[in-house]
C-alpha cells in the first residue's frame, strides 16, 4: 500500500510556462504513488502561472504554492522549495515537462531494491538513446556525466535523499547549466546510483528557452560551472578527468557555432570567440580529444584551438550551406 511508503516531495520551479502547466500539473496529480507533498513555487511570472497553482492548490490538498515577489531565478526556487520539503525523498519536475502516472513508483522501487542513494529513469525527448538499467559507483556515475550517457545531468528525472538535496542547494550565482553543478556534488556525495532505461519522464524542447537562445553573459557561466567541476574532479575522480575536459571543450565549440549562427556582431563576436579559444586551450588533452567520437566536434574543437578568425570564417560559410540547403529542400 501506498501509505505504509514514506513521503516523496515534488519541486516544481514555475516562471512564466502557462501554455504547459496544467499538463504538468495533472500527471503529477496522477501519480499512482499516492503519499506526496507539491511545492509550486512560483518564480513571480508575469502570466497566469500564480492563479493556475493557487487553483490546483485549492484542488489538492497535498500541494502548497510560494509565489515569490520578484524573479529570483531557477535555482532560487529550486532551494526554496528544497527548504520546504518535508518527504523523506525529492524529485523535481519542470514547470513545461510532464511524467508518466508511475513515475515515482518506479523511481522509488528502482531506489529500494538496489539499495542506492540516487534512482534515475529514462526520458522522452529529443537524441535520448536508450541503455540498459545499471548501477553505479560515484566514480562510475561521474564518468557517465562526462559522457552524458546513459543519463543527463539534469536534475528532474532523478529522485534523491531529502537530506543529501539539504546539503548540495543550488548555486544562485549559476544562472545556465546550474543543474550540473547541483547534479555532480549529488554524485559526489553517493555511494551508489541506479539507473533503469523506462522513459518516464517527458521533458519538453523549448526553443526560446534560456539554453536555447541566444550567448550572452548568463550562457557563458556554465564555463565557470565546468572549470570547478574538472578541477575538483582532478583531486577527486582522476579517471573521469579526460571525459570532463572533452565536455568543457564540446560546451565552448557549441556555444561558438551558436555565436556564429545568431548572427551576434562583429565586435561582440570575436570577444565571444577568444573567450571559447581560451577555455579550449586551458581544458586541451589528446587524452580528452580521442575521447570525440564525432569527426566534425573534433575538428571543430582544433579548429577553435588554433584560431578564433579561422573557426569564425568556417562557420559563417556551414551557416550559408545549411540555409541553401533549407532553401533549396523548400523549392522541391
Amino acid at each position: 500500500m501506498n501509505s505504509t511508503k514514506p513521503m516523496i516531495s515534488i519541486i516544481v520551479p514555475v516562471y512564466n510556462v502557462e501554455p504547459y502547466l496544467e499538463k504538468c500539473l495533472d500527471s503529477i496529480s496522477a501519480q499512482t504513488y499516492t503519499n506526496i507533498e507539491v511545492i509550486l513555487v512560483d518564480d513571480a511570472s508575469t502570466d497566469r502561472c500564480g492563479s493556475i497553482c493557487d487553483a490546483y492548490v485549492s484542488r489538492d490538498g497535498r500541494m502548497q504554492a510560494v509565489h515569490f515577489l520578484a524573479n529570483r531565478g531557477l535555482s532560487a526556487a529550486r532551494n526554496e522549495g528544497g527548504s520546504r520539503a518535508s518527504g523523506e525523498y525529492i524529485i523535481f519536475i519542470d514547470s513545461d515537462d510532464s511524467v508518466k502516472p508511475d513515475l515515482l513508483d518506479m523511481l522509488y522501487s528502482n531506489l529500494t531494491k538496489k539499495e542506492s542513494d540516487i534512482s534515475i529513469c529514462g526520458i522522452e525527448g529529443p537524441g535520448q538513446k536508450k541503455a540498459p538499467a545499471s548501477t553505479y559507483t560515484s566514480a562510475e556515475a561521474v564518468c557517465c556525466l562526462a559522457r552524458r550517457t546513459p543519463f543527463l545531468w539534469n536534475v528532474w528525472g532523478k529522485l534523491y535523499r531529502t537530506e543529501d538535496v539539504k546539503k548540495h542547494p543550488f548555486d544562485e550565482h549559476a544562472v545556465c547549466c546550474e543543474d550540473l553543478l547541483f547534479f555532480y556534488q549529488m554524485l559526489k556525495g553517493a555511494e551508489r546510483i541506479s539507473y533503469f532505461p523506462n522513459p518516464l519522464y517527458h521533458y519538453l524542447y523549448r526553443p526560446g528557452s534560456l539554453i536555447n537562445s541566444g550567448i550572452d553573459k548568463r550562457r557563458c557561466t556554465v564555463l565557470s560551472v565546468l572549470d570547478r567541476i574538472c578541477a575538483d574532479a582532478s583531486v577527486h575522480f582522476t579517471k573521469a578527468v579526460p571525459g570532463l575536459r572533452l565536455l568543457a571543450m564540446d560546451t565552448c565549440v557549441r556555444l561558438a557555432m551558436q555565436a556564429v549562427e545568431d548572427g551576434t556582431k562583429d565586435a561582440g563576436l570575436f570577444t565571444y570567440l577568444r573567450r571559447f579559444r581560451k577555455k579550449i586551450r586551458q581544458h586541451f588533452a589528446w587524452e580528452a580529444l580521442v575521447l570525440c567520437r564525432d569527426k566534425k566536434t573534433k575538428a571543430s574543437i582544433l579548429l577553435l584551438h588554433v584560431s578564433a578568425t579561422a573557426f569564425c570564417g568556417i562557420a559563417a560559410v556551414y551557416k550559408c550551406v545549411k540555409r541553401i540547403s533549407y532553401w533549396t529542400a523548400g523549392m522541391e
